[in-house]
């Protein structure tokens, strides 16, 4: 595990433990030499992430649009900054660059590169752990819809346990570190209906 993918909000969000959890998986990272991966601005908890992992001495990549980069909320004290031409050139920079994926609070773009990630592991497009960081319950909505699309038998159980869901930065680094991929079919077949 040498460099894992923060997706997470451009805002910092409504509370401070939002924050202090960026602080604290920087500091994960950095004590398990880890670089961060991530979408290379300096505006919120992007931006906060990227400032601690650098503050404390570790490495941080950022992969940026240029039209992000031209609104001046690129992260210009980076280890690496690549700028790309694209959205989609990005997302498949930052997946190609890195050993795992890691959703902090965000909004609609957050979600939206968790499941693409997640679907990617699905289909078996890659091995790669993937988990959110559910700092204050934040996921936990979401986890609950998941578990509602098990249920419904849209999702299975195997897959929706490929989704790490810990609310500590700690334990979350631990377990990517201890990850052994697991492949599952994607489909539901007749007789697990």
């Amino acid at each position: 595990m040498k460099s894992i993918c923060v997706y997470c909000g451009s805002s910092a969000g409504a509370s401070a433990v939002y924050t202090e959890a960026a602080q604290s998986l920087a500091k994960q990272f950095v004590d398990n030499d880890i670089a961060l991966v991530y979408g290379g601005g300096n505006v919120g908890l992007m931006g906060v992430i990227a400032d601690e992992v650098l503050r404390l001495g570790g490495k941080a990549t950022g992969v940026i649009p240029k039209a992000l980069m031209d609104k001046e909320v690129g992260h210009t004290g980076l280890t690496q900054l690549h700028i790309v031409a694209n959205m989609h050139e990005r997302k498949a920079m930052m997946a190609d660059l890195s050993d795992g994926f890691i959703a902090m609070p965000g909004g609609v773009g957050t979600l939206e590169e968790l499941f693409e990630v997640f679907t990617w592991a699905q289909l078996g497009f890659h091995t790669k752990p993937i988990g959110v960081l559910n700092v204050d319950g934040f996921y936990n909505s979401l986890i609950a819809f998941l578990e509602h699309t098990v249920a419904s038998r849209f999702l299975k159980a195997e897959h929706l346990a490929m989704l790490f869901n810990e609310a500590d930065p700690q334990k979350l680094v631990q377990r990517f570190r201890q990850y052994q991929p697991v492949l599952v079919d994607k489909w539901l077949k007749k007789q697990d209906l």
